[in-house]
């Protein structure tokens, strides 16, 4: 038996993913931590108990590879997975890595670079997700209780993508017999435009009538606010600090690789607003 295993795949890109494969008739293992009762291809699946890992892998011949969340050092916690998944014969690993470098994380590019250097594997660097902006993120929780944008980005840009490309580009690299045929290992992903927070507010204003403002606060003011929503306190400081890189224009950047690999324009922010209004003009919706 071969097929795809989705860790996290519950999760913002797994979930697309995996309804993308069933779709094109691809065998797919489920893999999180709380398996969906309802899923009949779903398993356990615990970063932190490396016994759940074989099972998962057994009879999987690619994986879709979602880090652990909330830390900045994952290698620990993934070097047995990928020494398993290597064992076991895995011919395909495709990494859900970042564009946004979080300071202080020097084990995500770790994780890339071991990945990269394995003849077939990839990984995908999206910049910041669209979906951030919609509860349970922190990010999003505050538009839909308050209507404000807390950050300490100031006019910086980001070439922000949904999680839906992500998932369609995943998919792409997962279902070619050979990966991409531009051999390529690493994959910058955006959406169509870079855009600031405030040009985020304003689309959300203009589609759903509820004025959205921007309160500019500093790094420090940030990474309390993560802290306060449950963030571990080094991870809240690392996220915090990505605003400050924000700001400077590091992250004002755009690519074609959602465009060059699913054949289509990757959605734009306007879009997203269009498909989740509700959700900010309904504090009752959770979606």
């Amino acid at each position: 038996m071969t097929g795809v295993l989705i860790t996290g795949g519950t999760g913002k890109t797994g979930s697309v993913l995996a309804e993308l494969l069933r779709g094109s008739g691809v065998h797919v293992r489920v893999a999180s931590r709380v398996p969906p009762a309802d899923a009949p291809d779903a398993v356990r699946f615990d970063w932190s108990d490396p016994a759940t890992h074989p099972a998962a892998l057994h009879g999987m011949d690619r994986v879709y590879l979602v880090p652990p969340v909330n830390t900045t050092d994952p290698m620990p916690l993934v070097e047995p997975f990928l020494v398993e998944a290597e064992r076991l014969g895995v011919r395909r690993v495709v990494l859900l890595g970042s564009a946004i470098v979080l300071p202080g994380a020097a084990g995500a590019l770790e994780l890339a670079a071991r990945v990269r250097a394995r003849p077939g594997w990839a990984v995908l660097r999206p910049s910041g997700f669209m979906q951030n902006f919609l509860a349970p993120h922190p990010l999003g929780e505050r538009i839909r209780r308050r209507g404000e944008i807390r950050t300490a980005a100031g006019s910086g840009r980001v070439g922000w993508i949904d999680a839906r490309d992500i998932a369609a580009v995943a998919a792409v690299l997962l279902t070619e017999p050979d990966g991409h045929q531009d051999g390529r290992r690493d994959y910058l992903l955006t959406g169509p435009k870079a855009l600031n927070h405030q040009d985020a507010a304003q689309a959300i204003t203009l589609r759903t009538g509820r004025p959205i403002r921007v309160v500019p606060v500093e790094v420090a003011e940030q990474a309390d606010a993560y802290r306060a929503s449950g963030m571990p306190d080094a991870f809240a400081t690392a996220l915090a600090a990505v605003d400050a890189g924000i700001r400077t224009g590091r992250d004002d950047q755009v690519s074609t690789a959602v465009l060059d690999l699913t054949g289509r324009p990757p959605r734009t922010f306007a879009e997203f607003v269009q498909d989740h209004a509700l959700h900010w003009t309904d504090p009752r919706d959770t979606r």
